[in-house]
């Protein structure tokens, strides 16, 4: 049986406020818990009207409050703006309050543009030059395996527990892939980024992959942009919603996630056109029929352990509706009840 996954980035979609948008974020988790969804993961993003959460660590809270079963993370924290001892105390914190549910999930995006980038650091973003090395200290304060003339070398390092999260890597590009290798440590392709090659990033990942702390085998995931819908002239009409989005970023436009019927009205000359064609190879939009095939060719090629599904539509309903109708083309057990 296919793992499925959600990826969550809070958007806003116009019309609505980023109170609405949060709300939304806590009702598809719990919807994902109840339909079997393997883990539900918060993207980290600064100074951008269409997605919402800068800091996932603290949505992650409120979620385990209101799940039960499914695996919470981030996806992810973007470390060069962080402290690895700080990063690695909030999610032990997180692993305390929800025993082996935590999922810690890293990347070397700024998750904004440069301006906002050094506002969040302070003026002294690093642009991911100390990533590898944050990593490898992140792992080494999990696993209490620092060296003993590090700077948290002997530090104590709180909540003291016994289980630990479970640290990814997440990229779309050899350099995430390569690196998760060398560390023994999951890897989260972003196929919704770089349409191209991944299936190549993904081979060399396995080819590469050393045995870690946590897994002694490369485990691969393959997140995915999907929107599902039960007509095709449903799935069209969402799929206007993204075209225009996608001509929005294309000019740098920092708006909310269009609506549909926004998509709908939107005419475009020549070059919004090739925008839109270019873009298209980054989602996978249908019925559940069409989504399904494609996800299955697409597993396939990166022979991923698990699909991440990332889901931003015209309107909360229909991802909502989406997610439902992926957990029943691909026959997602859901979990025993909680006494």
């Amino acid at each position: 049986m296919t793992r499925l996954s959600v990826l969550d980035q809070t958007p806003v979609i116009a019309g609505h406020s980023v109170a609405d948008a949060i709300a939304a974020t806590v009702e598809l988790a719990q919807l994902a818990d109840d339909l079997g969804y393997t883990r539900y993961w918060c993207a980290e993003h600064h100074g951008l009207r269409g997605v919402s959460n800068p800091c996932p660590e603290v949505m992650l809270a409120r979620l385990g409050s209101v799940t039960d079963h499914i695996r919470l993370g981030s996806g992810g924290v973007m470390l060069p703006y962080y402290s690895p001892f700080k990063v690695a105390e909030q999610f032990m914190m997180l692993e305390a309050l929800f025993p082996n549910r935590i999922d810690l999930g890293v990347g070397r995006a700024p998750g904004g543009d440069m301006r906002t980038a050094q506002a969040v650091a302070a003026g002294d973003y690093n642009r991911g030059d100390i990533f590898p090395q944050q990593v490898a200290d992140l792992l080494g304060l999990m696993h209490g395996t620092l060296p003993a003339d590090h700077i948290a070398g002997g530090v104590l390092l709180q909540p003291q527990i016994d289980t630990r999260p479970q640290v990814w890597m997440l990229g779309s590009s050899e350099f995430g892939g390569l690196l998760a290798a060398q560390l023994g440590i999951p890897f989260a392709f972003a196929h919704f980024i770089n349409a191209h090659f991944g299936h190549q990033v993904a081979h060399a990942y396995r080819e590469r992959f050393k045995a870690g702390q946590d897994i002694q085998q490369a485990y691969l995931a393959a997140a995915v942009f999907v929107i599902c819908a039960d007509t095709e002239q449903d799935a069209a009409d969402l799929e206007k919603a993204v075209d225009l989005r996608r001509v929005q970023m294309a000019y740098g436009l920092n708006e909310p996630i269009p609506s549909i019927e926004q998509g709908i009205a939107q005419e475009y000359g020549e070059r919004e056109q090739l925008v839109i064609s270019r873009e298209k190879p980054r989602s996978i939009i249908g019925t559940p029929a069409t989504v399904t095939e494609r996800l299955h060719v697409l597993q396939e090629q990166f022979e991923a352990d698990e699909l991440i599904v990332l889901t931003v539509a015209g309107s909360y309903r229909a991802r909502l509706r989406s997610y439902e109708l992926l957990a029943e083309a691909f026959q997602l057990e859901r979990p025993a009840s909680t006494p």
